[in-house]
């Protein structure tokens, strides 16, 4: 008889520049594809890796959550120097344990932690053109802050929610409710930023089409009272445009 499946978390660490985002597609590089495929290598069976989430195209991730079932006898050190030494060098595995048979790495999550980085310099450094939105006039930080204050809560953030990420003729479910425990500024250096939310779950587009109102707010097109009404308007429409993948990391899931 076979020994019991073993269910095991990879936390991961990947530049999605060239990748199609996370979720597997048959025509098109992904994260999950090419870790799906090494792993299918590795135990010789067809694996199927559930992500903490579904990052977009062009998006990063610092620490990405995922798990798989197998049969294989595999160690997990062993599993994480066979996966780095097989993956592509954007992808990178930090560690693989095993974990109880109920552990989902998305439906297990409690909340995730995003950062958005921008650069307000005249001229932007082509080694920081992959990951960070150039913003190349000043931006009033103090006005965004302003803004970002009123997302931490419970809100129905429909408003920032792009099409497809939901069902919204669904009769149970939150719909477009979360919560976000925190949303500030950082800064790192002299012309660096980084937009921090963290909360219990974010909807399809949700942090770049925040990002992309705030900035509108940090150029001084739109005011405070101005986002206060967008975030009631439960409306995408009333919102500003979605910001560039490129500036946008998964930086922990939490569980």
């Amino acid at each position: 008889m076979d020994n019991p499946a073993r269910n095991i978390r990879l936390d991961i660490a990947y530049d999605g520049g060239d990748y199609q985002g996370w979720q597997r597609q048959a025509s098109a590089p992904t994260i999950q594809g090419e870790i799906e495929g090494r792993l299918s290598a590795i135990t010789a069976t067809q694996v199927t890796l559930h992500g903490a989430g579904r990052t977009d195209a062009g998006v990063h991730a610092v620490g990405m959550a995922a798990n798989f079932h197998t049969h294989s006898a595999i160690s997990c050190p062993q599993l994480k120097k066979a996966l780095n030494s097989m993956l592509p060098s954007a992808i990178r595995i930090f560690d693989a344990d095993n974990m109880d048979s109920d552990f989902h790495a998305r439906f297990s999550s409690k909340g995730k932690c995003y950062r958005y980085y921008l650069q307000t310099v005249p001229v932007q450094s082509p080694f920081f053109r992959r990951y960070a939105l150039h913003a190349p006039v000043a931006l009033n930080f103090n006005r965004m802050q302003s803004c970002l204050d009123m997302l931490v809560g419970t809100h129905d953030f429909s408003s920032f929610e792009n099409t497809g990420s939901r069902d919204k003729e669904a009769e149970h479910g939150r719909g477009a409710v979360r919560t976000l425990y925190t949303a500030q500024m950082r800064q790192y250096g002299q012309s660096t930023y980084a937009i921090e939310l963290i909360g219990d779950g974010f909807l399809r587009g949700m942090v770049r089409n925040i990002v992309g109102t705030l900035v509108k707010a940090g150029e001084n097109k739109i005011k405070p009272e101005d986002f206060a009404a967008i975030l009631a308007a439960k409306d995408r429409a009333a919102a500003g445009p979605t910001a560039a993948a490129r500036g946008l990391f998964l930086q922990k899931v939490f569980y």
